[in-house]
């Protein structure tokens, strides 16, 4: 018997895969445009806008006040107050 008779087809196309392998030596490097860090931010800021955009139609569309009294302080005070019976 020959030494490739004595290898198993599992074994065989490993041995392939590996020669394959050393042939090619090509690696791909993934370089992103945004870092990490910058992304987290972006999502951060996002959603911050996206609730405040949230806060203004619902207090000034759909409410009737005014949509820039709806980041305003003094509402949130007033609700507070209202809440804890002052």
């Amino acid at each position: 018997m020959t030494e490739e008779g004595k290898i198993s087809g599992r074994q065989q196309r490993r041995l392939e895969k590996e020669q394959a392998t050393d042939v090619k030596t090509t690696k791909w490097v993934q370089i992103r445009m945004f870092p990490i860090w910058l992304r987290i931010l972006l999502i951060i800021v996002l959603f911050a806008g996206a609730a405040a955009l949230g806060l203004m139609v619902g207090y000034g569309v759909l409410g009737d006040g005014s949509p820039k009294d709806a980041l305003k302080w003094e509402t949130y005070q007033h609700i507070l107050d209202i809440k804890n019976g002052k």
